[in-house]
């Protein structure tokens, strides 16, 4: 757990366009209505075109400032999982001046499926899949799938349409999980979101014990 015994430190990551920052801008307005007080960290390799995004959609629910671009240069599993040095010290200036923000999300620059968070970047991580995808990325694995604390499959409103079939989706995603939980969510209706957020808070009391 962070130093900051209220801080709980949020990786989400996934393949490119998997909806990683549409879950965040779902996830945010849910922490808020809780009384939780986010700040997010966005890395993209050569803009903060993500950061942007953030900003704009989150505009009057909290201040800008608290949304940080990080432009990593090199592959997102090095800013992430290998030397994770860069975000490190961007959460850090964060919290420096914004110390009352107790739910810090960084979320990774799009990658494959072997994508995870260094233990000394966050305390959990959440990895994104979506049905446009194909129902076979479970079954692909790879340490993204297995290793993170919460699965989400996100896009499950056009499953239909991509010839995705959705409960063979999760089902497989169960499986190969050996039974770690999985979350369905349409982040743009906010479907499935509610159950993202009760996950972080639980892993967040469950934390706190230790």
């Amino acid at each position: 757990m962070s130093s900051k015994d209220e801080l709980l430190r949020v990786g989400v990551g996934g393949p490119v366009g998997s909806g990683k920052t549409a879950l965040i801008e779902a996830a945010v307005p849910v922490l808020v209505e809780r009384g939780r007080v986010p700040a997010v960290i966005t890395n993209d390799i050569y803009t903060q075109e993500d950061a942007e995004h953030v900003r704009r959609t989150l505009e009057g629910l909290i201040d800008p400032a608290r949304v940080v671009g990080v432009e990593t240069g090199a592959c997102p599993h090095t800013a992430v999982r290998d030397d994770p040095t860069m975000n490190l010290a961007a959460g850090a200036e964060l919290l420096e001046a914004f110390p009352e923000v107790d739910t810090l999300l960084y979320e990774s620059g799009g990658d494959n499926l072997t994508l995870t968070f260094s233990p000394a970047l966050v305390d959990l991580f959440l990895f994104v899949l979506d049905t446009a995808e194909g129902d076979k990325m479970p079954r692909k694995r790879g340490p993204g799938i297995t290793e993170c604390d919460l699965l989400v499959i996100n896009k499950v409103d056009i499953a239909g349409f991509v010839m995705c079939n959705l409960e063979r989706m999760h089902s497989d995603a169960l499986e190969v999980r050996g039974g770690a939980p999985v979350a369905l969510t349409n982040s743009l209706d906010r479907s499935g979101v509610e159950g993202v957020v009760d996950f972080i808070e639980t892993r967040r009391s469950a934390l706190a014990m230790h």
